[in-house]
């Protein structure tokens, strides 16, 4: 395109051939392409150089040529070289517009994502037999936590208490036939097994209220119970050495908890646990405080009980057939005792007690550690306040 700008209407003239060099003319039309001349001056009508200006007047004058059709046909340029497409196209229909099968070479395609596993069914109040004696289900590959029996019974709004079992029992069973054959042998003989169902008591029951690790206040209860002990030898094992003993410890346990930084609440809650445990384990000193003979058939009865009450029977069959268990082994020992007869009220009493704890021991959540500390210890410890009572009104 040329700087030279366009002026007046002048008709065209054709192919002209390059004259050489030509001073401007005036006002004449487009007359081809034409080089650069080199430095002619600008001898237009205008002012200054407005190139949009001069393009804006040759469009409005070449579409006013274009009104006439044999000025539009002198003016059009004949194409004589090949175009993108040389054959005029058919118009098209609607219906050959219409979406087609693909044919040939598919593009790629992602793989869908697998389908998600159906829901599992609602589960029935059935036992789970891979359960076994342990009280937890199998183990799941879907990265669903286990839940537990009790965990599962809650949600069926059914009692998620987990019984000891029969291991347990058998350890409960064996530090009563030890408390038995001791109380036969003497005082200081009794001590020994005497002071790990304290031991046992006090670390349980904080496990079972779900303090762990609470070492200050086991200790402290396990040192209640001690003081107990030694108070029992001091005064010819009088039993208001148990219940002076128990008074301090519950006044100690109340200025510690008042010295703690924790929250209120976690305060009542630790001085509620500290009190129950050195109580439990401080009464369970009652076996030193009770007669010999009393001791061996309330011992021997709760062994026979916690046994009997773990047969895999119906939760009211086990109790009965445990009591009666209970009954018998008090009149058998109470036989090889001054006690006699009068051994099948002992029994069954200490029995009673003792199922209690081990109710106690089975309530809400209990884990494995529970039951082999306080679902061991707290059966004995609880059967003790009836042999020493029921030892001093028979004996």
């Amino acid at each position: 395109m040329t700087n030279q700008p366009y002026h007046g209407e002048q008709p065209y003239q054709g192919e002209q051939s390059y004259q050489g060099e030509q001073p401007y003319q005036g006002d004449q039309r487009y007359q081809g392409s034409q080089p650069y001349q080199g430095g002619q001056p600008y001898q237009g009508g205008y002012d200054a150089y407005d190139p949009y200006g001069q393009q804006q007047a040759q469009a409005q004058q070449g579409w006013q040529g274009y009104e006439d059709p044999q000025a539009a046909q002198h003016y059009t340029q004949q194409w004589q070289g090949q175009t993108w497409e040389t054959q005029v196209q058919a118009p098209v229909s609607a219906a050959e517009t219409a979406y087609l099968p693909q044919q040939g070479h598919q593009p790629y395609a992602a793989p869908l994502p697998p389908e998600a596993p159906a829901p599992e069914p609602a589960r029935t109040p059935a036992p789970d037999p891979a359960a076994g004696e342990s009280g937890y289900g199998p183990a799941t590959i879907a990265g669903n936590p286990r839940v537990t029996d009790a965990q599962r019974a809650r949600l069926e709004g059914r009692s998620p208490v987990i019984e000891p079992g029969m291991q347990p029992a058998a350890l409960t069973a064996l530090l009563g036939l030890l408390l038995s054959g001791t109380a036969a042998i003497g005082t200081y003989a009794l001590l020994v097994p005497l002071v790990v169902l304290q031991a046992v008591t006090a670390a349980g029951w904080f496990r079972l209220n779900g303090m762990w690790p609470a070492r200050q206040g086991i200790a402290l209860a396990f040192a209640g119970a001690l003081t107990a002990d030694v108070a029992l030898l001091v005064a010819d094992r009088a039993p208001a050495a148990i219940l002076g003993t128990l008074g301090v410890w519950v006044l100690l346990a109340l200025v510690l908890q008042l010295r703690s930084h924790a929250d209120p609440d976690e305060r009542m809650y630790g001085l509620m646990a500290t009190v129950a445990s050195a109580a439990l384990a401080i009464v369970a000193a009652g076996y030193l405080a009770a007669a010999a003979d009393a001791v061996t058939v309330g011992a021997a009865a709760v062994a026979v009980a916690l046994v009997a009450r773990a047969l895999p029977l119906p939760t009211p069959a086990s109790v009965i057939v445990s009591l009666l268990a209970a009954a018998g082994a008090g009149i058998a020992v109470g036989g090889l005792t001054d006690v006699g007869a009068q051994g099948a009220l002992l029994g069954a009493a200490a029995g009673g007690c003792a199922l209690i704890g081990h109710r106690v021991a089975s309530y809400d959540y209990p884990s494995r550690f529970v039951h082999f500390t306080a679902g061991v210890a707290l059966p004995l410890a609880a059967a003790a306040p009836a042999v020493y009572v029921l030892g001093r009104a028979l004996g």
